[in-house]
């Protein structure tokens, strides 16, 4: 039998002494020129006993389809757009072989849509998809959904706890019964297709997808995977594809959660049979149980993009692991395959891609594809090979004898949607998944009978409890009305103790007139999704420690705090330990907050056990079986209320920096330097530069040479509107730079004046990205006195200490713009070499050190 890394989940007592570790620095450097090297697949990659076997019938119906049709309808096939960039006239001239709804697309544009809305929609795509006479198909189309926490973009629905909460319930049976209500709500709104089960392997809990990963254990993953495909699809034995089950998704294929640094789409560079033991047992799990598609992941391994990846795509999970479903690509993820783009990609095709998630620009893809197949970059045996596995798992499906999505059993039945069986299994997982992890002098469970305060931005938050993929993409703008029949943490509470006789006051601030017996205080993370989420390190809320200040000042007055933790990861939270009398890991619970309380106030004991090892340091990157372990609670651990409690008050807060981190950070080093993009902005207006020279609205914008050509940029502003020059993430993701505040950093640039200063000139930061609400993280620090002290066309150094921007409200865990220059009056100003320098904030131009 091949050796294994896979154990089963250690519940035992912690180890006895709680020390630190070896620290992990945060390194998203690739190796894009070095080819892997693969072994033959049979000798790491078994061959899978798949529950759904090859049929006959099926194959002989697959075959008489394929033969009738033309190359346009296979390409057809091949393409898949998403519903805010197809008209019901494209599907009626193209007949896409499926659509999707990325996070927060809606029917109509309409975030409240309803269930008759969405089915509706799917009623119009699917009879356009068979009306056959502009594309003379009748081959039904199908609708993807990412619904990876309940149907999560559906307002009402019920919000499941993330992976990584489900994965420390340790509860196969209980994660099969969630996945099949999913169905059900899904199948309430007319869609047929979940991209779900999500079975990455989380080795760095700094990756912004870590919530989506049920352990960093690949054994629970692996059994997951089988329970929530089951859940999904239905027993292969059984209701397989019924009338009450949707197709499934096993992703991200491979490696999603081994990158090097936790950086999102980023590069594994993993040995393949590391890869097999532990990152593709959630494969070995789903597949086996019959999952019809697999998604292709945005990651690399060894240099080498996934997506363009024939030896494993084709090689390996086709030919050796035996799938024979279809594999679909990822939002626009095969432009990232090297020498491709959104709109060109045959290298894709024939790594073994079989469906092109294409957003936006489906119709040019639609076009070159077919061209390629013309001409013969694209072989027609390997189209022929795509469009035959799209059209087995249509049959399995029973997509051609089924009615249409209106007609449906389940379709447009609003008492599914948020039912209260499907909320009470929701509720019994949060149960199961809360982690005590302190509990001094048995502070829990609390007497619902007594004075108790309820604080933190957390408490009465829905939205933040629930996270990323909720009702919107990075789960951020919602409100508690955004998710009618959801519950708060506070609501549980209050609910427990009016029924108790006792009192409670909800205080965001913690503010009180009556001191309470005790505090229960709630906060954590903001909702994030990929690519914001990732982090430079895993200490929480690092340069504005505001939860920090709450919880010892409620501890400074004699007040048993209890602290409740909303997070996607398990991070550093050693001060916050130190400021409670116990602590909850309540991870993302999702809609039914409520539940929490059950488990406070004694009604259930704790079950949840870490799916995820715990840090003793912020930078600390910790795995079972590492060949040294160290972390602060070990994997497996957390207490029940007849546990000794065994994490003191005095846990090590120190903040080390590598000498590493010392190093510079440029954003303008002559180029702009990755991850920064640069943008020109007038008002409404914006443009991302790609030339020399610009002009948009109010500012115009030039390359000008400094010490090496055009190694500076020249921007003048001409007073009719604010206008500004703006570097901004790639994508406009959040981008963690917490680690400048470790370094006591400042912003550094070098300016030259051309004109009169008469007007504010700004510097800004912000964490806000395109579409995003207007928010307290943004700010502008005036610079406009320390331009007219300095002389004109003389290059001048200005710098300004980070704590400045911190001050106003700027978080360093998720910029999105490190450096924007603006003004509403006419100036003339050149910039160049703009950096983070470090152990520089008490000789800055401007600082702000007490």
């Amino acid at each position: 039998m091949r050796k294994s890394i896979i154990a089963k989940v250690v519940t035992g007592a912690l180890v006895g002494v709680l020390v630190s570790a070896c620290s992990a620095e945060k390194n998203t450097s690739s190796v894009d020129d070095v080819e892997p090297q693969p072994n033959k697949a049979g000798e790491v990659w078994p061959k899978l006993d798949i529950e759904v076997k090859t049929n006959a019938t099926v194959e002989t119906k697959v075959e008489e389809i394929l033969s009738t049709m033309t190359i346009e309808q296979k390409i057809a096939q091949m393409i898949q757009p998403e519903i805010r960039n197809i008209t019901v006239e494209d599907m009626r001239k193209y007949g896409f072989g499926s659509y999707l709804n990325g996070g927060g697309a809606f029917p109509n544009n309409d975030k409240h849509a309803t269930p008759e809305d969405w089915v509706a929609l799917a009623e119009k795509l699917y009879q356009a998809s068979i009306d056959d006479s502009l594309d003379g198909s009748t081959i039904p189309t199908m609708w993807g959904t990412d619904a990876v926490h309940g149907h999560n973009n559906v307002i009402g629905a019920t919000l499941f706890p993330h992976n990584i909460g489900l994965g420390a319930a340790n509860n196969p049976e209980l994660v099969e019964k969630i996945a099949h209500i999913t169905a059900k709500e899904v199948m309430a709104t007319g869609i047929d297709w979940v991209f779900a089960p999500t079975v990455a392997v989380v080795r760095d809990d700094r990756w912004g997808r870590t919530y989506e990963s049920y352990s960093e254990d690949p054994a629970i993953v692996r059994e997951y995977a089988a329970s929530v495909v089951k859940g999904l699809q239905g027993a292969a034995d059984k209701d397989f594809l019924s009338d009450h089950r949707v197709i499934s998704t096993v992703k991200h294929f491979v490696g999603d959660g081994g990158t090097v640094g936790g950086d999102d789409q980023g590069d594994n560079v993993a040995s393949e049979q590391e890869l097999f033991d532990i990152h593709a047992q959630g494969y070995v799990g789903g597949l086996t149980a019959g999952a019809q598609s697999v998604m292709a992941s945005f990651n690399s391994w060894n240099g080498e993009k996934l997506h363009g990846h024939k030896y494993l795509l084709t090689d390996v999970l086709k030919e050796q692991m035996g799938f024979d479903g279809f594999v679909v690509g990822d939002w626009n993820g095969h432009g990232q395959v090297k020498g491709c783009n959104n709109e060109d990609c045959a290298q894709a095709i024939n790594a073994g891609l079989d469906i092109f998630m294409v957003p936006n620009d489906w119709k040019v893809l639609y076009e070159n594809t077919l061209a390629q197949v013309n001409d013969g970059t694209i072989p027609m045996s390997r189209i022929d090979d795509a469009v035959r596995r799209i059209l087995r798992v249509k049959v399995r499906a029973g997509l051609f004898e089924k009615p249409s999505p209106a007609n449906r059993p389940l379709s447009g039945d609003r008492s599914l949607i948020g039912k209260a069986e499907h909320r009470e299994v929701a509720a019994q997982a949060v149960r199961e998944s809360l982690v005590l992890l302190k509990n001094k002098n048995k502070t829990l469970p609390i007497s619902a009978s007594k004075r108790i305060l309820v604080a933190g931005d957390g408490a009465d938050n829905i939205g933040k409890q629930s996270g990323g993929w909720s009702i919107t993409w990075q789960g951020t703008n919602n409100t508690n009305d955004d998710f009618p029949g959801g519950s708060s943490i506070y609501d549980g509470i209050k609910a427990h103790v009016d029924n108790a006789g006792g009192n409670v006051q909800l205080s965001v601030d913690g503010s009180f007139e009556t001191k309470p017996d005790v505090a229960i205080v709630v906060f954590g993370e903001e909702p994030y999704a990929e690519g914001h989420g990732d982090r430079e390190t895993l200490i929480y809320q690092h340069g504005s420690k505001t939860d920090l200040a709450l919880l010892e000042n409620l501890k400074s007055q004699g007040i048993p705090v209890v602290s409740v933790f909303i997070s996607g990861r398990p991070m550093w939270v050693n001060a916050e330990l130190n400021a409670s009398d116990a602590f909850v890991a309540a991870w993302l619970p999702g809609s039914e907050g409520a539940a929490v309380a059950d488990v406070l106030f004694g009604e259930q004991d704790f079950k949840g056990k870490l799916s995820f090892s715990w840090p003793s340091e912020p930078q600390q990157i910790v795995n079972k079986g590492d060949e040294t372990y160290e972390p602060l609670l070990p994997y497996g651990f957390g207490l029940t209320y007849s546990d000794d409690n065994v994490l003191s008050d005095t846990l090590n807060t120190e903040i080390r920096v590598s000498t590493d981190s010392n190093k510079p950070m440029e954003i303008l080093k002559g180029s702009v330097e990755a991850p920064w993009v640069l943008w020109l902005y007038s008002g409404d207006d914006s443009l991302a530069v790609n030339a020399s020279t610009h002009t948009v609205g109010a500012i115009t914008y030039r390359t000008v040479d400094k010490e090496v050509q055009e190694d500076a940029r020249k921007i003048t502003f001409d007073g009719t509107e604010f206008a500004a020059m703006r570097f901004a993430s790639k994508s406009f993701f959040r981008e963690d730079l917490s680690a400048q505040l470790l370094t006591h950093g400042a912003l550094s640039f070098n300016v030259s004046r051309h004109s009169d200063i008469n007007a504010p000139v700004t510097v800004g930061m912000n964490c806000e990205g395109e579409g995003d609400a207007a928010g307290s993280c943004s700010t502008q620090i005036d610079i406009s006195e320390q331009l007219k002290a300095m002389p004109a066309d003389t290059w001048t150094n200005i710098s300004i200490d980070l704590q400045c921007f911190v001050n106003e409200g700027i978080d360093f865990t998720g910029l999105v713009v490190p450096f924007e220059l603006g003004s509403s009056g006419k100036a003339s100003l050149s910039v160049a070499d703009i950096q983070f320098t470090p152990e520089a904030d008490k000789s800055a131009s401007i600082s702000c050190q007490n």
